[in-house]
């Protein structure tokens, strides 16, 4: 049952920090069984009225004096943004999804940045733009921000930073080894955020620069668009962490809004106590976060939940962590917004075919002009 690993191995995941004492922690849960006790601990309720507001529409008073506070904030220079663009690039046929072509030429992560230098010119501001990248895909996204000149935009300069990595396990908690006998890397999930952002440095340069809130979006959901409203009602509703909320269609998984012991916070689908009615919440999270810099500049005990893979044939044992579980930790609210139509802002392709479905709407939502 030995985990010693050789220098080499070392050196290879240093960068992207690996943490040999944790590895060996998650080696005593791999061999603990096939499952792990997920079920939140404590009295689990929807969200009382309140705890989920709608954003204003496209038109209204109310919408235009949130989008003028959020304009002021970034004038000021109180905003960046974050793209998730980590994970293991397997889903769109083992390339990096950013750097994969969208319409008219253009990639992922290339409309994530353009959307982003224009919110900073319209405002008259700069909006540092952070891509959290994984040691599967660091190297292409960086050289990707070259070839297509993405770090050009003074008033949205762009930093790529690796979230961490870790290494698959056997279900005896030794190492997994592929075919080759290598063994086998993986991210550790968007749950790294913060502590990735901590560990580069990011978050204290953010800060220091006067930086304060963090606008999150996943590199493929391209509906998620840096709305200053969005930004104005984070604001206005005083929480550390604003989570971004659609109703929910039929098939829909995923985290939902819920109070634990009172307290509002996403839950995910899979931690919801066995005869937990999830249909009583009528919405579900959609990793679009806006998050106060100095709520998420600590350490947190974030939980790791295990995962079983299928490895060329072979389960494999990984532990990962959700960002989503920060709202259990700091002060959090929760904003309802429309996944379609001309304020649609959840528009995800997680693989081609998704990609090829959604893209009459995401062309419509990357070609409108609907937050400026």
């Amino acid at each position: 049952m030995s985990l010693t690993l050789d220098d080499t191995t070392r050196a290879e995941l240093a960068p992207y920090g690996f943490d040999e004492a944790q590895l060996a922690r998650f080696a005593e849960r791999a061999r603990g069984g096939s499952s792990d006790d997920n079920a939140v601990k404590g009295r689990v309720t929807p969200p009382a009225e309140g705890d989920v507001v709608p954003l204003p529409p496209l038109g209204s008073k109310e919408r235009a004096a949130l989008r003028e506070r959020g304009l002021a904030a970034i004038r000021e220079g109180q905003v960046g943004a974050v793209v998730l663009a980590g994970g293991m690039a397997t889903r769109f046929g083992g390339v990096v999804k950013a750097a994969v072509p969208v319409f008219d030429g253009r990639t992922f992560l290339e409309i994530k940045v353009d959307d982003v230098a224009a919110c900073a010119e319209h405002a008259g501001g700069r909006i540092p733009l952070y891509v959290m990248t994984s040691f599967a895909t660091h190297t292409r996204i960086e050289e990707h921000v070259k070839e297509k000149g993405l770090d050009r935009f003074a008033h949205a300069p762009i930093t790529c930073f690796p979230q961490l990595v870790s290494l698959r396990l056997t279900p005896e908690g030794t190492l997994f080894r592929e075919a080759d006998g290598t063994l086998s890397p993986y991210a550790t999930g968007h749950g790294d955020l913060s502590f990735a952002l901590r560990a580069s440095g990011v978050l204290a340069r953010f800060r220091q620069g006067g930086g304060q809130l963090l606008f999150m979006s996943n590199v493929d959901n391209l509906g998620a668009t840096l709305d200053p409203a969005i930004v104005g009602l984070h604001l206005s509703r005083g929480a550390s962490i604003t989570a971004e909320v659609v109703k929910k269609d039929p098939g829909d998984k995923g985290g939902a809004p819920a109070r634990v012991d009172g307290t509002p916070q996403i839950v995910e689908g899979f931690r919801f106590p066995k005869g937990f009615d999830q249909d009583a919440i009528p919405v579900f999270n959609t990793n679009t976060l806006v998050l106060d810099a100095a709520a998420i500049d600590r350490d947190f005990a974030l939980p790791f939940y295990r995962v079983e893979k299928k490895v060329e044939g072979k389960v494999a044992i990984q532990f990962e962590r959700l960002v989503g579980e920060l709202t259990a930790f700091v002060p959090s609210a929760f904003v309802l917004v429309d996944r379609d139509g001309p304020d649609g802002r959840f528009q995800p392709a997680k693989d081609p075919d998704e990609l090829a479905r959604r893209l009459p709407q995401i062309e419509a939502i990357v070609k409108s002009d609907r937050s400026r």
